[in-house]
């Protein structure tokens, strides 16, 4: 998928073929081995990887998961999309990911931190502030991120809080961090709204994923007067035509663990849900869940990415063609959670801390800003926002690697 749309990017933005295929292609892959002692006195070794895929802009940035899908294919993929995003939002930052191929809810706190340590020393000739800075994903927290930043610290000898990001603010992480990426989906969702002519408070919105992302992004939209009607996680999906009292579902899972089993809503099939009716569509946890077979069924007005690659090639093509849809490229909607990021390592270069709401206020005006960048070019060049969108990434990288030439 992002090798495909890289190309249909390229293609129009005619890359000579140097630049093209050193755009293209990651700097670093590593793949490491990470043994670790589990609780029961046994070894276990696990496969850890993390792609850089490109310096030319600055350090790499990206996020660090445990899953046990976790592969080198994917975290590629996902490096190459935050080089985008980095690009499109001028971050100064390349792209990168990570993870470990585990099943972290098999684990213990003990054997999630000694295989967290293992993996941040065999990285540690490859990570630095000024060369790749983690942060948490999926299977992480900024538990995770602790650990990371104690183990290169205690490593370098003193401590070094810009190694990571999505700390705890106890050891100077960024106030508005931890929901940044749902706040970002919701507040260019309303953006969205009002170019179409739609009052937030007359707004309905469904949900797809009620992990950070979703969550956060549910909590904003109710905040600015959008009725959640349908919400769903991996244990089935809810619906209610009322409205979803999010706060009172927060609480339910905070008890139960998933969503399932809420009284005051209709369980429905997930599916199904994605394809209702609703002036909002915001897929927010797995890629590829709006593909083919359910494109050209999608029944909203506005269809907010915050998953990483949640619409196939094909499904994107389906939309398109169909231009009844805006929609909000997920390489801009859930680069709020990235942003904050820059502000966190910049607030930790300078030792610095800014408030709250300074965070939000620095996001917010840096999201619109580039919201309307991508409307302007995708009208002035007759584009789909995503193209749009990564056009200007990729030309941005293209330029940067032009400009400083090819080392011999």
């Amino acid at each position: 998928m992002a090798v495909s749309q890289f190309d249909r990017v390229a293609d129009f933005l005619k890359l000579p073929a140097d630049i093209r295929e050193r755009c293209k292609w990651p700097k670093r892959i590593i793949t490491v081995t990470v043994p670790i002692r589990r609780d029961d006195g046994t070894t276990e070794v696990f496969f850890g990887h993390r792609v850089q895929h490109h310096l030319t802009r600055g350090p790499v940035k990206g996020g660090l998961r445990y899953h046990p899908d976790v592969n080198v294919g994917e975290v590629a993929a996902l490096a190459m999309w935050m080089n985008w995003k980095c690009a499109l939002l001028d971050l100064p930052f390349g792209g990168g990911k990570g993870g470990i191929s585990c099943n972290p809810s098999e684990m213990s706190d003990g054997e999630l931190e000694r295989m967290t340590r293992r993996f941040t020393m065999e990285m540690i000739p490859f990570i630095g502030p000024e060369i790749d800075v983690m942060a948490p994903d999926m299977g992480t927290n900024e538990q995770t991120m602790a650990w990371i930043m104690d183990t290169y610290s205690t490593h370098s000898g003193h401590l070094v809080p810009s190694i990571v990001t999505g700390k705890p603010i106890s050891l100077q992480g960024s106030a508005g961090r931890t929901r940044a990426t749902g706040h970002g989906v919701a507040f260019l969702s309303s953006i969205a709204l009002s170019k179409l002519g739609i009052k937030e408070e007359s707004a309905t919105a469904i949900i797809q994923g009620f992990g950070n992302v979703g969550l956060y992004t549910a909590v904003t939209l109710a905040s600015y007067g959008v009725k959640i009607i349908g919400i769903s996680d991996a244990s089935g999906a809810l619906w209610s035509q009322d409205g979803i009292d999010i706060h009172a579902l927060r609480a339910y899972v905070s008890d139960h663990k998933v969503i399932s089993g809420f009284p005051a809503a209709e369980s429905i099939d997930p599916n199904e849900m994605l394809t209702r009716k609703c002036d909002i569509l915001a897929p927010c946890a797995v890629g590829g869940v709006i593909h083919a077979s359910n494109a050209g069924r999608l029944d909203c007005k506005i269809l907010a990415k915050g998953a990483n690659g949640p619409t196939t090639p094909d499904a994107d093509l389906i939309i398109e063609k169909r231009d009844d849809i805006l929609m909000i490229p997920d390489i801009l909607c859930n680069a709020g959670g990235v942003t904050v990021s820059y502000f966190e390592w910049v607030q930790n270069l300078q030792r610095f801390q800014w408030t709250e709401k300074e965070v939000i206020s620095k996001l917010e005006t840096k999201l619109h800003a580039t919201f309307e960048q991508v409307m302007s070019y995708a009208a002035k060049h007759k584009l789909p926002k995503r193209m749009s969108a990564q056009a200007i990434a990729i030309s941005t990288v293209a330029n940067a690697k032009s400009t400083r030439g090819l080392f011999p």
